[in-house]
C-alpha cells in the first residue's frame, strides 16, 4: 500500500473519530454526571422581537413511550447553527434544505501542526466554503498529548499558524469547556483567560467569545476566577448548556447570566438520544430537548444564538449519541423539531 492510499484510510478513520473533540466534553462518566433523565417540559413559547452543569447525581431513568413531539412554533430572532465534526454534513441534501448558514468546530489548539489534524480541519473548511457556510472555530486540547496544557506562548504561536492557513474564519471561541474535567484548563481558569487575551489582541475584528463553558456544579467559581484573568470586557459569552436542555430547565443559563455581562451564544446544546445509563436510547426525548433548547433560547433576551450539536448520529454501540440524523444519515425526530422551527 502506497504512503498516499495509507494516508487517505488514516483520514477517512479520523473523520468519525473527531466527533469526539465536541459533544462529549471528551469524558464520558462526567457528562453522565451532568444529566438526567429529564421530566416533560412544560409549556413555554418562542420570542418573536429581533435579536442579533457536575449537578445532581442522576435519578433512575423511567422507562415510559415518549409522547409524540408536540408542534413547534417558528424560530424568529435567533441564528441557528450546527455545531458538527464531520465535513460530509455540507453536502448533504437534508441539511442544504434547511438553509443553516453557520457551523461550528472544535479544532485541537494544535491543528496546523499535526498534518492529520490539519487535513482534517482543511477538509472541514472545504465543506463550509463550498455550502456558503460561515465557520466558527472552537479550540480545545491536542490529540497528541491530550494532557498538555499549552504555555501563552505556544498557544500564540499556535494561533498565529492557524489564522495564517485559514484567514475567512473570523469567529473564535479560544478553548472549549474550559471547566470540564476534560480539558486541561479545568483547574486552570486563569490560563483559560490568557487563552482569550490572545485571541482578542491576535485577531483585530474578529467575534471572540468568552468562556464557552459546561452547565455544571462549579460553573460559576469558575467564570469568576476567570473574569480577574480577563483583559477587557467580553461582549458574548458561550455556553454548553446539556443540562438546561435535557432536563429541561433553565438553571445553569440563569446562573450565567448573573455571573457576566454581555450577550450570550448557546454554543453547545440539543437533544441527547443516548448516554449511558442516564439515557437509554429514546430519540422522541431527544426530540424534545432540541425543541425545549430552541424555546429556551427564545426566551432570554441575551442569549442571540444556538449551536445545536450534532449532525450525524452515533452507532448504536456507542455510548454518546446527540445526532440530528442517524449514522446512516436518517432524519431522526429531532430533526423534524429543527426543521419546524425554522419554519
Amino acid at each position: 500500500m502506497t504512503a498516499a492510499i495509507l494516508h487517505r484510510s488514516l483520514l477517512i478513520a479520523l473523520l468519525a473519530a473527531a466527533v469526539g473533540m465536541a459533544g462529549c466534553g471528551g469524558g464520558d462518566d462526567e457528562r453522565e454526571k451532568a444529566a438526567s433523565m429529564p421530566a416533560p417540559p412544560p409549556t413555554t413559547s418562542i420570542r418573536t422581537e429581533p435579536t442579533a452543569t457536575t449537578p445532581a447525581k442522576p435519578d433512575r431513568p423511567e422507562r415510559k413511550p415518549a409522547p409524540p413531539v408536540a408542534p413547534v412554533a417558528p424560530v424568529r430572532g435567533l441564528v441557528i447553527g450546527i455545531g458538527e465534526q464531520q465535513a460530509p454534513m455540507f453536502d448533504n441534501p437534508r441539511f442544504r434544505s434547511l438553509a443553516i448558514k453557520h457551523a461550528r468546530l472544535v479544532a485541537p489548539y494544535d491543528a496546523v501542526k499535526v498534518r492529520f489534524e490539519r487535513d482534517l480541519t482543511d477538509v472541514w473548511m472545504a465543506g463550509a466554503r463550498r455550502a456558503g457556510v460561515e465557520p466558527f472555530i472552537t479550540f480545545g486540547h491536542s490529540r497528541v498529548k491530550a494532557d498538555k496544557l499549552p504555555s501563552v506562548a505556544e498557544f500564540r504561536s499556535a494561533f498565529r499558524a492557524f489564522r495564517k492557513r485559514y484567514p475567512d474564519v473570523k469567529i473564535y471561541a479560544p478553548w472549549n469547556e474550559i471547566n470540564h474535567i476534560s480539558q486541561p484548563t479545568h483547574d486552570n481558569p486563569q490560563r483559560a483567560a490568557e487563552y482569550y487575551n490572545v485571541v482578542r489582541e491576535q485577531c483585530s475584528g474578529c467575534t471572540v467569545l468568552a468562556g464557552d463553558v459546561l452547565d455544571q456544579a462549579g460553573m460559576g467559581a469558575y467564570v469568576k476566577r476567570y473574569l480577574r484573568g480577563l483583559k477587557g470586557t467580553p461582549r458574548i459569552w458561550g455556553l454548553h448548556n446539556y443540562a438546561d436542555a435535557n432536563r429541561f430547565r433553565d438553571s445553569g443559563l440563569r446562573e450565567l447570566q448573573g455571573a457576566v455581562g454581555g450577550d450570550i451564544w448557546l454554543t453547545e446544546t440539543g437533544g441527547i438520544v443516548k448516554f449511558g445509563r442516564s439515557f437509554p436510547r429514546d430519540e422522541q426525548r431527544a426530540a424534545r430537548a432540541v425543541r425545549f433548547a430552541l424555546d429556551l433560547a427564545g426566551k432570554h433576551k441575551r442569549v442571540k444564538r444556538v449551536y445545536l450539536y450534532n449532525w450525524t448520529g452515533a452507532k448504536p454501540t456507542d455510548r454518546f449519541d446527540s445526532g440530528l440524523v442517524s449514522s446512516r444519515g436518517t432524519p431522526r425526530p429531532g430533526y423534524e423539531a429543527l426543521r419546524k422551527a425554522l419554519g
